[in-house]
């Protein structure tokens, strides 16, 4: 309360009086145990209270400095894992789509097509006909 009575809170030429306080850890990533804790458990249903309990902050102190970090937003982030995921089973499995929905953390099928067709432009099947290479051929004829 006492820094806007005793100091400006802006100096000739535009710059803060008063250095923001960092809140990355000593590593330069405070969350990355979170981060990490969440990537394993991208099938679970994840909340913004939970990863913040795990992290040890409140939720406004986890959005705060995952923005910080990131770039982004907690949700925006998982999202953004939860479909590289998906992309990857896509690509390299022949799992059902709603299999990968559900291994990825997609409640439905259609929650997954959703958000693959905004973000990528394709639906499942589509992205995957594009993206999967058919298996090499193993039975050589040119002996």
């Amino acid at each position: 309360m006492a820094r806007p009575a005793a100091v400006s809170a802006v100096r000739d030429g535009g710059q803060g009086q008063v250095l923001p306080t960092p809140v990355a850890g000593p590593d330069g990533n405070s969350l990355a145990a979170t981060r990490a804790w969440a990537l394993a458990r991208l099938a679970e249903p994840l909340t913004l209270a939970g990863s913040a309990a795990h992290a040890g902050v409140g939720v406004r102190t986890l959005n705060r400095r995952f923005q910080a970090e990131t770039g982004t937003t907690p949700l925006q982030w998982l999202l953004t894992q939860r479909l590289e995921q998906a992309r990857e089973l896509l690509e390299s499995t022949a799992l059902p789509v709603g299999l990968v929905a559900a291994r990825t953390g997609f409640v439905t099928p259609d929650s997954l097509r959703r958000h693959l067709l905004r973000r990528i432009g394709l639906t499942p099947r589509a992205y995957r006909a594009h993206f999967t290479r058919p298996p090499a051929r193993t039975d050589r004829t040119d002996r």
